[in-house]
């Protein structure tokens, strides 16, 4: 694709580009098997024309992944694994290995975790928020960064007595102010309950918070979860290294198939710290209507309610497998330089007043960032443009990408200088605003993004090709 000569430093051809990239970021060349890995099982990208940009929403499968699940499930007969008949046996087999592998993919000792197998990490996250004993004088403290499914551990939290502290980001790169958590992290009283929440890597900016956090955290006393749901996609995750006491997944975040499961990673002495508000199918020993009463499973057992997703649990270590096939080390490179030629690119817009194209919100360089972009387009007089607008004419380009708040309310609301005065005055409605209700509250102020993501199998092309739509909202 050729684009005209513009007022900005961009390109006359996608192969002039490709070149320029390539000698600022050389390790890109040992990537070259994804490209491969593109056109053999990927294809279909090409094929229809798409550019895809929201790894962050969910990453893409490939063909191989189909195929091998499907070829596991035409092969076998298997049967609801809470039973001891051989159908049933054949599958407690594949779900039980498939949790091996997922203990194994991150480097996790059975000695000091188990795997919970989750609808997804927004389930595995409930699971921590419902059990965990919350109560008057302890505390649930997170970052204003958060996906909302981390935030409405809140309510379990409130419901119980609990202190809720949240930890404020400050633009333009969304960051916290670590002397300040360092100080709330000494503000506990001794034998409370204290959970800390955080993510590894914002889903609203790319930020990348410290896992060291997570060894402070314990030395004052404090039980913490990380959401790994937008990290463990492009990075590599030791849980011999770094040892948090709940860790959330999503695994169709990671390689695309299947929906559908997640999991919490628990460590096995946090786990009883938990306390469940129900049992179910699967989660007891013992039960008993007229003796009023119940025993809870040990472990894992005890946490995945009723029948788990069993034919689906088997295309977890496929997909685990074609990742560890590519190399996550490989995946990470690939993603940082074509981030990096991206922001940069996209910085460098300007009209022809000199004013900047777009507003960033988050990191404009690659420390301790992911390959999520997130922005604003301006005119040349400064005013935003509508983010709808963006994305409808990012989807008659056949490109996909994301725009709102993106779950995220606590870095949507500091990006787009959102006061509380602001936002509490949505909540003294009589009825619940909807979200065009909530824009028309907020008058004209800005009140979410525009989110571009990069992941496993993208490419330069995938970039310049946005490059070249967002160029042509200069002037």
């Amino acid at each position: 694709m050729a684009i005209a000569a513009s007022k900005t430093k961009f390109y006359v051809s996608e192969q002039a580009a490709y070149q320029e990239f390539l000698e600022a970021y050389p390790e890109y060349s040992a990537t070259h098997r994804l490209d491969d890995l593109r056109m053999s099982e990927y294809a279909r990208l090409d094929e229809q024309g798409h550019i895809y940009l929201d790894y962050t929403g969910g990453s893409l499968y490939g063909d191989v992944q189909l195929r091998e699940h499907m070829d596991l499930l035409r092969r076998g007969v298997f049967g609801n694994p809470h039973s001891s008949n051989p159908t049933s046996q054949a599958m407690t087999k594949l779900d039980e290995q498939a949790r091996h592998y997922v203990m194994q993919y991150f480097n996790a000792s059975p000695d000091e975790y188990v795997v919970i197998f989750t609808q997804n990490a927004s389930g595995a996250l409930k699971l921590v928020g419902e059990s965990y004993p919350f109560e008057p004088g302890g505390r649930y403290m997170l970052t204003f960064d958060n996906h909302n499914s981390v935030n409405g551990i809140r309510e379990f939290a409130r419901h119980k007595g609990a202190e809720i502290i949240y930890v404020p980001v400050f633009r333009p790169e969304l960051r916290v102010d670590e002397e300040k958590l360092h100080q709330l992290f000494d503000e506990v009283q001794p034998g409370q309950r204290n959970l800390f929440a955080y993510p590894a890597q914002s889903n609203f900016s790319g930020v990348q918070h410290p896992l060291e956090w997570v060894e402070h955290a314990h030395a004052k006393g404090w039980d913490v979860l990380v959401d790994f749901a937008a990290f463990a996609p492009t990075n590599r995750l030791d849980l011999s290294q770094v040892k948090p006491d709940f860790v959330t997944l999503s695994f169709y975040k990671m390689f695309g198939y299947p929906t559908g499961i997640g999991c919490l990673i628990a460590r096995k002495d946090a786990l009883p710290k938990l306390r469940r508000p129900w049992f179910a199918g699967g989660t007891i020993t013992l039960a008993s209507v007229q003796g009023d009463g119940h025993y809870l499973a040990e472990g894992e057992a005890g946490f995945e309610d009723g029948t788990i997703n069993y034919l689906t649990i088997p295309a977890v270590e496929i997909g685990l497998k074609h990742l560890e096939s590519i190399g996550i080390d490989v995946i990470h490179e690939r993603v940082l330089s074509l981030t990096g030629w991206l922001l940069n690119a996209l910085l460098s817009l300007r009209h022809s007043n000199g004013a900047p194209l777009i507003r960033l919100y988050g990191p404009a360089d690659m420390y301790m960032r992911g390959g999520t972009i997130s922005f604003n387009i301006l005119d040349a007089q400064g005013n935003l443009i509508n983010f709808r607008h963006i994305e409808t004419r990012a989807n008659a380009a056949n490109i996909s990408l994301r725009t709102g708040c993106f779950c995220n309310p606590g870095a949507g609301e500091v990006a787009n200088n959102l006061t509380s005065e602001d936002m509490s005055g949505c909540f003294r409605e009589i009825q619940p605003l909807s979200f065009d209700e909530f824009l028309t509250f907020m008058d004209g102020k800005a009140t979410g993004a525009v989110r571009v993501s990069l992941g496993l199998v993208s490419n330069f092309s995938d970039v310049y090709r946005f490059m070249a739509f967002a160029e042509s909202y200069v002037e």
